[in-house]
């Protein structure tokens, strides 16, 4: 009969290999950290009068930062904000007076007494909050007194996000360029007013005002829209009590 030799496989000595190439593997892998390390140490330790030089840098300029936060910012805004409020008093008198408004308008604007009024605090304190507002009542007494162009100018400096100040800024040079037959300008600028923020009083309001301006200028389908965006989002306004009429004279005069 016949015999066969049974072949073994050489098992530990192909894992004794496998383990030597792992080490070896292994140890490139440490000695290349090794050599990537002292590369980054020699770099760190050449240029570690540079790299501090810079860090110091930083610290300086953020503390110059804070400092003129703390020593110069907020003192100039409680100055702007302190002066702003001689000229308001007139602003506010004249919102209520019968007669005489563009002379308390005018004290407003100008100042007196030795006192800033909204133009020099606009100038003075350009980069203030109040300096800020200063342009706002600037551009509205302007506005009250007719001077459109003046009106226009200051509000146009005047930047908010508030939610009553932002849409009235924007609709007041609606009403600037309303006044002085520029109904184009007058329609862009009441549809930034009633997109600036939504609410129940000056969205409204400002749809209404450039639904007007398109019927006047004839575009009666951006006029439907208009009052449809009051129906639909503002029926409990002022504006949406009556906006069915004015829905239907844009529709059928179309």
């Amino acid at each position: 009969m016949a015999t066969y030799k049974k072949k073994y496989k050489a098992v530990g000595k192909k894992q004794e290999n496998q383990i030597d190439e792992s080490e070896y593997e292994t140890a490139g892998v440490l000695n290349t950290l090794d050599e990537t390390a002292s590369k980054s140490e020699q770099w760190i330790e050449k240029n570690s009068k540079p790299l501090f030089t810079a860090l110091i840098a930083v610290v300086v300029i953020f503390l110059a930062y804070l400092g003129y936060n703390k020593y110069v910012v907020e003192p100039n805004e409680t100055e702007a904000s302190n002066e702003l409020a001689f000229p308001r008093k007139y602003f506010d008198e004249a919102a209520t007076a019968g007669s005489g408004i563009d002379s308390l308008l005018t004290l407003g604007l100008e100042g007196a007494d030795g006192k800033y009024g909204f133009l020099d605090i606009a100038e003075s304190f350009s980069g203030t909050e109040a300096g800020n507002l200063a342009n706002y009542y600037a551009g509205v007494s302007y506005l009250q007194m007719k001077k459109y162009d003046k009106a226009i100018e200051f509000l146009s400096k005047f930047n908010s996000d508030d939610e009553m100040l932002g849409p009235v800024s924007l609709g007041a040079i609606g009403d600037a360029f309303a006044d002085i037959n520029q109904p184009k300008d007058a329609l862009d600028y009441y549809e930034k007013a009633a997109n600036k923020k939504n609410n129940e009083f000056t969205t409204p309001l400002y749809l209404f005002k450039a639904g007007q301006i398109a019927m006047d200028l004839k575009d009666y389908s951006k006029a439907e829209s208009l009052f449809s965006k009051i129906k639909t989002n503002f029926s409990k306004s002022d504006q949406g009590r009556n906006i069915e009429k004015y829905i239907a004279a844009a529709k059928y005069a179309n």
